[in-house]
């Protein structure tokens, strides 16, 4: 299916119930920004922020460009601590796995580092400052994702135009994918999720759609009308879409229908420029990095008294 760009807001339960206690009127969006978020030490000023990803203890991890490129906050927004420093060329994708690592992607070093929550490196695929193609190397990666089993999945990205499928620690099992507007070809495959049902959801951002696969590289649907720069998948399967061309967020299902809608271009509360990474916790508040504004802003649904 093929969601266009300006499809209308369909029925979703949140957007209801927002509207039956007269929080919400029709049209409006289900969810608010948070003013003051993040609260920072004085001397720690973001960078262009790339990556967003709740860890196993609830904390929020915010990956961007500077020479603390690893921030974990509370939740709140209040600074716990820092690392990452001399590791990273271009900050750009970051996941947390269900075992509590951190996984991170640079665009310009073509590595995946797996680092402790503590934050010592444990694992790094790929050969810094090499490209390739093969089993052992990458081409500016941009995002990671993992299976139950613990299988990784890479969106190897800017370069290759492909998707590499290792096991949990990191030995090459498949690949699939090159360049083009096909099915199973990709225009710079740059976020990459999966479902409860274990699909993969790749997204192809130049292209302006997400393609859907079974672990293997089979290719089941696509649907488009957006760029996603960043994508979320919540464990009841809900979209999260932060499209870094139209500057918006987007709720959507899992077969491409819109939910809900928001955002415009500026530098205002609710506005983004380039929203690149997103992620939503478990009360449902949404967080996305953004790379021009270099910020990243907090969002809850309005039905929510929660800061």
């Amino acid at each position: 299916m093929i969601a266009a760009r300006h499809s209308r807001v369909l029925f979703h339960p949140l957007i209801a119930l927002a509207a039956s206690v007269g929080i919400l009127t029709a049209g409006e969006p289900a969810y608010t920004p948070v003013p003051g978020f993040p609260q920072l030490p004085a001397d720690l000023e973001l960078g262009a922020a790339t990556g967003v990803e709740m860890d196993r203890e609830g904390n929020l991890i915010v990956f961007h460009r500077s020479k603390t490129p690893i921030l974990v906050l509370t939740p709140a927004g209040k600074f716990i601590r820092s690392f990452g420093a001399d590791f990273f060329d271009s900050a750009h994708g970051l996941r947390c796995d269900p075992e509590g690592a951190i996984w991170t992607t640079d665009n310009k070093n073509h590595t995946v580092v797996k680092f402790s929550s503590a934050g010592k490196a444990l694992l790094t695929l790929g050969k810094r400052n090499v490209e390739g193609a093969d089993t052992s190397h990458f081409n500016k990666p941009a995002d990671i994702a993992f299976a139950k089993n613990g299988d990784i999945f890479i969106a190897d990205g800017y370069g290759n135009s492909r998707v590499v499928r290792t096991n949990r620690n990191g030995k090459f099992e498949l690949s699939w994918g090159e360049k083009g507007t096909g099915k199973s070809q990709f225009d710079l495959p740059h976020a990459i999720r999966i479902d409860s049902k274990g699909l993969v959801y790749v997204g192809d951002r130049e292209n302006d759609r997400i393609q859907v696969f079974d672990q293997n590289g089979k290719f089941i649907r696509l649907f488009g009308g957006f760029a996603p720069f960043g994508m979320h998948i919540t464990p009841d399967d809900r979209l999260f879409i932060a499209d870094g061309r139209a500057n918006e967020v987007l709720v959507m299902t899992l077969e491409g229908e819109i939910l809900d809608r928001f955002g415009s271009k500026g530098s205002g509360p609710g506005q983004f420029k380039m929203p690149h990474g997103i992620t939503v916790d478990k009360d449902g508040s949404i967080y996305v990095a953004e790379v021009s504004n270099k910020r990243v802003q907090k969002f809850v649904p309005k039905q929510s008294d929660s800061r």
